[in-house]
């Protein structure tokens, strides 16, 4: 069901969306929100590791877009339940990005949407998971790789897509759905389908 923004989520949430903004990054941060520069990134990912590992390599990436894809369907599951409304839908002043073009909210924009797929981020979600799961069999990527879901995160709140807690949230559905889909490699599928690969 639907729940009240508290004040340090929304305090949080205007000082990322209305106060700390730069010319830079009105520029930057639809770009960190991107489809395209999140399959960019796993596409170069994907073929510095086979270059490097061989085959081994796409079990990893394989891993972490199964983990993804379960954070991706656990989210959409959520929203549909709590049916928590954007900002850019409901919080008057805010900086949202559509079509192409920044617009604002008027000062007297009143709220229509009953229901909306705010909580929680799948954007957060998705880059969390991916990032974890690196950084299970990388430990030379610890702690960089949670650069990807920070950035990602706060340019959902930039957008005026996301509250603060959509994105904590989205980060906590894409550790977990990471965490389960390695235990699952490790303690059961490892041992029958991939004896020979060494990873």
């Amino acid at each position: 069901m639907p729940f009240l923004t508290q004040p340090l989520d929304m305090k949080i949430f205007v000082l990322a969306n209305q106060i700390f903004r730069k010319h830079w990054m009105d520029i930057v941060m639809p770009q960190l929100s991107s489809a395209a520069l999140l399959w960019t990134i796993i596409s170069v990912v994907t073929a510095f590791g086979i270059y490097k590992m061989g085959k081994n390599f796409l079990i990893i990436m394989l891993l972490a877009t199964l983990s993804m894809g379960l954070a991706d369907f656990s989210t959409n599951i959520i929203k549909k339940t709590i049916g928590r409304v954007r900002p850019l839908n409901s919080v008057a002043l805010t900086y949202h990005y559509e079509d192409g073009k920044w617009q604002r909210r008027a000062l007297d924009f009143v709220q229509t949407k009953e229901r909306g797929n705010s909580y929680p981020s799948a954007h957060a979600a998705n880059t969390m998971a991916f990032a974890v799961m690196l950084m299970i069999f990388f430990k030379n990527l610890r702690p960089w790789m949670l650069f990807l879901p920070i950035s990602v995160g706060y340019s959902r709140l930039y957008l005026g897509k996301h509250f603060p807690t959509d994105v904590m949230a989205g980060w906590a559905v894409g550790l977990c759905t990471a965490l389960t889909v390695w235990l699952l490699w490790e303690y059961i599928l490892r041992n029958r389908f991939a004896k020979h690969i060494d990873i």
